[in-house]
C-alpha cells in the first residue's frame, strides 16, 4: 500500500504539478515578453494610458473614478471600494500601445463595477469567504491526516473548493474587462488600428495568467480529494 501511494504521488507528479508548473512558467514568460515588447513601441496619437482611460470613463459616464499612479510594475488594479482606479507608472504616464491597453482593460473593471456585472458581484460576494478559507483549509487537511480523521480532510477540500471557484468566477471577469477595452478603443478610435493586434496580445498574454491559475487551485484541490480518499482507505 505505501509503495502505492509513493507510485501515485509519483504519477500526479509527473502528470499533473510538473506540467502545470512548466506551463505556468511559459505564461509568465510569454506574459513578460509580450508586454515589454509593446511598452517599446509608442502609439501613434501620442495618448498616455492615464489619458487613455479618463478618456474611456468619462465616455461612460463615470468621471466621478479617479485615477492615481502607483507605484511598482503591472500593480494596475480598480479599486471597488473607493472607485479609484491605479496605474502602475509605466502605464500611467507611457504612451506605449501598453500602457494603453492595460489602462482601458482596468477601466473596463470599473464599467463592470458600475453595470453591475453579474460575475463581478459573484467574486466580490466570495471574497470574505476566501480570506477565510486561505488559512483554514491546511489546518484542518493536516489534521485530518495526521490524526486519522477522514471527514476533517473532506471539509479541507470544501473549504478549499471556494478558492478554486473564486479563481473560475475571474475568469470571466477578466476576459470580459478586456473584450470592453478592445471595443471601446476601437469605437473612441483612441489607438490607430494597426496597434489594435498590439492590445490584444498583451491582454490575452496577461488573460492566460488567470487560466493557469485556474489550473493550479483545481489540480491542487483533485490533490486534496486523493489523500481524503487515500487516507480513508
Amino acid at each position: 500500500m505505501h509503495f502505492y501511494h509513493n507510485s501515485q504521488d509519483m504519477m500526479y507528479f509527473l502528470l499533473v504539478i510538473l506540467p502545470l508548473f512548466l506551463l505556468a512558467f511559459i505564461v509568465q514568460i510569454k506574459m513578460k515578453i509580450t508586454y515589454s515588447k509593446y511598452a517599446r513601441v509608442m502609439n501613434m496619437k501620442g495618448i498616455s494610458g492615464a489619458e487613455a482611460a479618463r478618456n474611456i470613463l468619462d465616455s461612460m459616464g463615470l468621471r466621478h473614478v479617479r485615477i492615481q499612479k502607483a507605484p511598482g510594475e503591472l500593480t494596475d488594479h480598480f479599486d471597488p471600494r473607493t472607485n479609484t482606479l491605479r496605474l502602475s507608472e509605466k502605464n500611467y504616464s507611457g504612451h506605449s500601445v501598453a500602457a494603453v491597453g492595460v489602462a482601458a482593460h482596468e477601466a473596463g473593471h470599473a464599467i463592470q463595477h458600475a453595470e453591475k456585472y453579474t460575475p463581478v458581484k459573484l467574486r466580490t460576494a466570495v471574497i470574505p469567504a476566501i480570506k477565510f478559507s486561505s488559512w483554514l483549509y491546511i489546518p484542518m487537511f493536516l489534521c485530518g491526516m495526521f490524526y486519522n480523521m477522514p471527514w476533517f480532510c473532506y471539509i479541507s477540500f470544501v473549504v478549499f473548493g471556494i478558492s478554486c471557484l473564486f479563481q473560475l468566477i475571474t475568469l470571466p471577469v477578466e476576459f470580459d474587462a478586456s473584450r470592453r477595452a478592445i471595443s471601446i478603443i476601437e469605437a473612441r478610435g483612441i489607438l490607430d488600428s494597426s496597434e489594435i493586434p498590439g492590445v490584444k496580445k498583451v491582454l490575452w498574454a496577461a488573460a492566460m495568467t488567470y487560466v493557469v491559475a485556474f489550473l493550479s487551485s483545481l489540480a491542487q484541490l483533485v490533490r486534496i480529494l486523493l489523500l481524503s480518499r487515500n487516507n480513508n482507505d
